[in-house]
């Protein structure tokens, strides 16, 4: 079969023929329909050889996860699915047997490093390939007759910041204001989840004025530049006074100084972007009562909860459609930020 594979750091990604696997006892094989291209690959595939050993990441490794497809066969002992079963995959597997996974917050698994355990193209083959194996079918969701490409990115870019919005939804009343910077791949979903569970007052930023008005098409009530003047505008918009909740899809210092600008007491700073920044702590580290999260992916119930917003028509992913062969140029877009929404890349 073909898959897109990272085969050498600091390469771009090539199309390789690898053997078809097959499902061992208890696996489940997809025929992949739909496999979504991430900045998180991005990061991976920009770390030099010393970053990259420190992951400890196979190579080469297929790329990939976000995934879609259709279940293709089943090894010994797998139950729960059928063979022709529209499914997407739940990437952030854990140990299946400690608290957090039972409760579905595998991706909060404190045993799945220990124990060598990945998701998908992150670490173990992934889905941008003809097939999949996935080793439980508990990391299963049904999608029914979804469309792939528009539902594979589900899998993270929407439950991504789905789950980090859920942490701050207590907060998001009547009256509250809501940021989200970085109106890409994931920030462009996080608005419209933003307007479809909360009654905050949703503004944008961004430093390029088409993602501006991308965010205005989705359901942004104000789109600013994300400068200086941020701070002034959004003031200006909605009234002076800190801002209810930050949801961060860039991290980096010049973002931490704007979040900042823009905080004060109970104020959710969520910084949700793979960057990493400097910040003080503390009782008078920061304003009074406000948080800062760093949420990673999200629980197994809240993937199938972002499937039924899609399914109901209150969640819409933007894509722009890759065959297998133009994986390679999918990531150059995505590297370059040539991408509106999300890449989304169909075997």
């Amino acid at each position: 079969m073909k898959a897109l594979q990272y085969v050498s750091i600091g390469q771009p990604p090539e199309v390789r023929e690898v053997p078809t696997p097959e499902p061992g006892p208890g696996e489940v094989r997809l025929r992949i329909t739909a496999a979504g291209a991430c900045h998180s690959d991005s990061f991976v595939m920009g770390l030099s050889e010393e970053e990259y050993a420190a992951f400890g990441y196979p190579l080469p490794m297929t790329l990939g996860h976000e995934g879609v497809g259709v279940v293709d066969s089943l090894g010994e002992g797998a139950t729960g699915v059928q063979v022709g079963d529209a499914v997407a995959v739940y990437g952030p597997r854990g140990c299946g047997r400690c608290h957090s996974c039972a409760q579905g917050f595998e991706n909060y698994c404190p045993h799945a490093a220990g124990m060598g355990i990945t998701p998908p193209g992150l670490g173990s083959d992934g889905a941008m390939a003809e097939y999949l194996i996935v080793s439980d079918p508990r990391l299963l969701v049904p999608i029914g007759e979804l469309d792939p490409v528009k539902s594979v990115a589900l899998t993270d870019a929407g439950l991504t910041p789905y789950h980090a919005i859920k942490g701050s939804l207590e907060l998001l009343v009547p009256g509250s204001v809501a940021v989200v910077i970085g109106v890409g791949g994931l920030g462009h979903i996080a608005v419209q989840l933003l307007r479809s569970l909360t009654a905050a007052t949703v503004i944008a930023l961004d430093i390029n004025e088409d993602k501006l008005d991308f965010a205005r098409e989705v359901g942004a009530h104000h789109a600013f530049l994300s400068d200086g003047d941020a701070a002034s505008k959004i003031a200006e918009a909605v009234g002076a006074g800190p801002v209810t909740a930050v949801f961060d899809f860039v991290t980096n210092e010049p973002v931490l100084k704007i979040i900042r600008s823009l905080s004060g007491p109970r104020t959710d700073l969520v910084l949700v972007g793979a960057g990493s920044v400097e910040t003080s702590v503390g009782l008078l580290g920061q304003p009074f009562g406000s948080r800062i999260r760093a949420p990673y992916w999200g629980a197994r119930p809240e993937l199938i909860e972002v499937v039924e917003l899609a399914r109901t028509g209150q969640l819409d992913v933007e894509t722009e459609q890759f065959s297998l062969d133009q994986g390679p140029e999918a990531y150059r877009k995505l590297h370059d930020g040539e991408l509106r929404g999300r890449a989304v890349v169909v075997p």
